[in-house]
């Protein structure tokens, strides 16, 4: 159980080999990354000549991956409005000419933005098809792309592995919400969050879910991936529904442990987020 596993199965390379490319059926992904600890997909439809761009932090990374792996970028693909997810958008476009891809509610906020999508929208990726999901909350107007092709989907800082985004815009509910549409998603589908936070959420989950064995399998398996210096990233929905706090409001026994017995799951959750916010384990 856990990210090891998940990384094997994908054929994620080590350190020597940076970025790390997970390949499977219709997609290549190539997690770029950057910052101190943002990641960016390079995306790349094996049938086509489509790559997309996830979110760039910053162009650099991205313009040294394309140039070493012969690829050429066709879409940014942007989830919100934060600096550390467009920093890269207009270098990139000016380089590449690309077509820039985000969410209408925060237009304004996207710099370059050709095209304002939100929940039901389609976005044509070469032979595959993203599906825009509404996943505010982190932000007023964060979107996820859904890949059910490729049974992916790439979510911002909406969800993370172990984790999930702060509510700098949004509600409990809004979030919640939000967190229930990726949650219905097929367990398998593989999560690419933006930020490598996984050991420091674990840390977390532990303390308001230590009884939970799938987690305590988790956190030895994380810290073993960590000590290689290989990422956390992807997850799954499966992992995460088994082992993510905010994703287990749901749970009885969770909510217990939490004394909201009997408590409507967004209680629970709001309570989990609040208490991850004032934690400093």
């Amino acid at each position: 159980m856990g990210g090891l596993l998940l990384r094997g199965a994908l054929g994620i390379v080590g350190p020597a080999a940076l970025p790390y490319t997970a390949s499977m059926a219709r997609l290549n992904v190539h997690l770029i990354p950057a910052l101190s600890d943002n990641y960016i997909p390079l995306v790349a439809d094996p049938e086509s000549a489509a790559v997309a761009v996830v979110d760039p932090a910053e162009s650099g990374p991205v313009i040294e991956t394309c140039a070493r792996l012969g690829l050429v970028p066709t879409m940014i693909l942007n989830t919100h409005h934060h600096p550390d997810h467009v920093g890269g958008n207009l270098a990139l476009k000016d380089r590449y000419g690309l077509t820039i891809v985000g969410p209408a509610a925060e237009a304004p906020r996207i710099p370059g933005l050709d095209r304002a999508v939100g929940e039901g929208d389609t976005v044509s990726f070469g032979s595959l098809a993203a599906q825009v999901l509404d996943v505010r909350g982190h932000t007023a107007g964060h979107i996820a792309y859904w890949l059910p092709e490729a049974a992916t989907v790439f979510v911002g800082d909406t969800l993370f592995a172990a984790g999930c985004g702060r509510l700098f815009e949004g509600t409990p509910a809004e979030m919640w919400r939000s967190l229930s549409k990726l949650m219905a998603l097929p367990p398998d589908t593989r999560v690419y969050c933006a930020h490598e936070y996984t050991q420091a959420n674990i840390r977390f989950a532990l303390s308001v879910d230590g009884a939970n064995a799938a987690l305590r399998d988790r956190a030895a398996a994380v810290a073993a991936t960590r000590a290689q210096g290989l990422p956390t990233v992807p997850t799954t929905i499966g992992m995460e529904l088994a082992t993510n706090p905010f994703l287990r409001a749901r749970d009885a026994d969770f909510a217990a442990a939490l004394g909201l017995a009997g408590r409507p799951p967004v209680d629970v959750f709001a309570a989990a987020r609040a208490a991850k916010d004032s934690f400093r384990g």
